[in-house]
């Protein structure tokens, strides 16, 4: 039983003392204790923040090696080992729960374990020899959880943000098209959900393309802080344990590692103990959802039917609506986006209470922000996407069912007021509503208008312009 045990497991020490590993583990015994004391969600990292971890241990292996700190040898092993796990290799060895220890040291342990442990093999050694290659004083030379994982969210946010902010400019882009090709469809404009004013059907959604393209851009407007790093700043900001070049080299290292502009904080210390910047994208974030979500509802709305709604727009049908009514077709894809919209105001909430939770010089619940933020700027690109591609993209108008109610409307009168005063206006308004006569017939009847002067004035499609009928 012994010998049959010690081939499924390894022992690693760590400064609390023994413990038993997986003799697959590529993590070590900080990692395990992690395990054992986290079995919380199920959840672990977002692949995108795991990923800018790795980065920013190839960039501390590069920069501390070309400053002499760490022999060249580890520090490519080091490396080696960084990008096997960027090229997908060992995803299933981070391990470690979302909701951990505060402020991730449990997953940059983990990290730093699986790297040193690899590195030990590619140096002809084996797993858990700290002799050869140690988690804490090679792999995490001159760094700390404290400067390394806001960091690593930084990356993380800045790699993720661009496909958010490229789907809500896409379907903007899309919806600009429908405003041009339905620049001729007339319809009843509705405010309070009642008979409003005729608008063009182009103009509508024209709105939403600007509402889109705005919310990309604020997205976008919150990423130029995020790209100003306190790497180096280690535990506090003063960057103790860590050669004054240090901070540098591993930013420039950085910058050539992501592509990205990136530069040393000016002030470390602000840098370590605030996650406004995370906060402020994840705000764009919500104000694009509330976007989404009203956009969206407006889909729906207009879809509504098809014999008893609005029944305006035709969307496309991407599935069954039904288990039990036949032939039902449901907006299953703007159902969908709402979903999505509502999960992104809960994450911003979260997000929104981390970041007053910080004290002193560090906000100890880094790893909820990291994890809500990468999981809200992830989901919001699928779905903006998808919502493009299967729904907004294949919206057809019903001209005939807009007209119709363009030309019903009681708001017509409005353009009558200019004419006739506003209380004469209302009295005509008040007996189509009682007698479901047209406006039109009523203009002529107790306004004293020819019956060419009340369809010249009436006439819907002049109305969506500016000026007095």
């Amino acid at each position: 039983m012994a010998r049959k045990r010690s081939r499924l497991v390894r022992v690693e020490r760590d400064t609390m003392g023994e413990v038993t590993v997986p003799a697959r583990a590529l993590y070590g015994a900080q990692t395990a204790r992690a395990l054992a004391n986290f079995p919380i969600s199920g959840l672990t990292a977002h692949p995108a923040f795991v990923d800018a971890t790795l980065r920013v241990k190839i960039a501390a292996a590069r920069a501390n090696g070309r400053l002499g700190l760490l022999p060249r040898r580890k520090a490519r092993a080091i490396e080696a080992a960084a990008r096997e796990a960027l090229g997908g290799r060992w995803r299933d060895q981070f391990v470690v729960d979302v909701y951990q220890a505060g402020a991730g040291t449990s997953h940059h342990m983990n990290v730093n374990e699986v790297l040193a442990n690899r590195a030990c093999e590619l140096l002809g050694g084996r797993r858990g020899d700290r002799g050869l290659v140690d988690p804490n004083d090679d792999v995490n030379m001159s760094q700390s959880t404290n400067d390394v994982v806001p960091t690593a969210m930084r990356l993380a946010a800045l790699a993720l943000a661009p496909a958010a902010a490229g789907a809500l400019q896409a379907l903007a882009g899309t919806f600009g098209r429908k405003a041009r090709a339905w620049e001729g469809v007339v319809k009843s404009g509705r405010t309070h959900l009642m008979d409003a004013t005729p608008i063009r059907l182009g103009q509508e959604v024209s709105g939403w393309a600007a509402a889109l393209r705005a919310a990309a851009g604020r997205v976008r407007a919150a990423l130029p802080e995020l790209a100003r790093l306190g790497i180096g700043g280690t535990a506090v900001g003063t960057g103790l344990n860590a050669h004054p070049r240090y901070a540098g080299a591993v930013v420039a290292e950085l910058r050539a590692l992501t592509g990205l502009r990136l530069s040393r904080a000016p002030n470390p210390f602000y840098a370590m103990q605030s996650l406004a910047p995370f906060s402020a994208l994840s705000g764009a974030l919500r104000a694009a959802a509330l976007e989404l979500l009203r956009v969206g509802g407006d889909v729906r709305l207009l879809g509504s039917g098809p014999g008893t709604g609005l029944g305006e727009l035709l969307l496309p049908a991407v599935q069954p609506g039904s288990s039990i009514m036949p032939g039902k077709v449901n907006p299953s894809m703007a159902e969908m986006l709402a979903m999505v919209g509502h999960q992104l105001v809960g994450l911003d909430a979260a997000i929104a209470s981390a970041t007053a939770a910080g004290q002193l010089e560090l906000n100890v619940m880094m790893p909820l922000v990291a994890f809500d933020l990468c999981h809200a700027l992830d989901v919001l690109a699928r779905a903006v996407r998808a919502f493009d591609e299967r729904c907004a993209r294949g919206l057809e108008p019903v001209r005939e069912r807009a007209r119709h109610y363009a030309e019903r409307s009681v708001s017509l009168a409005t353009a009558l007021a200019p004419r006739l005063g506003y209380a004469a206006t209302a009295r005509i308004v008040k007996a189509s509503v009682e007698t479901g006569r047209p406006v039109v017939e009523l203009a002529v009847e107790l306004g004293g208008l020819s019956p060419a002067e009340a369809r010249r004035i009436l006439d819907p499609s002049r109305l969506t312009r500016p000026g007095r009928a």
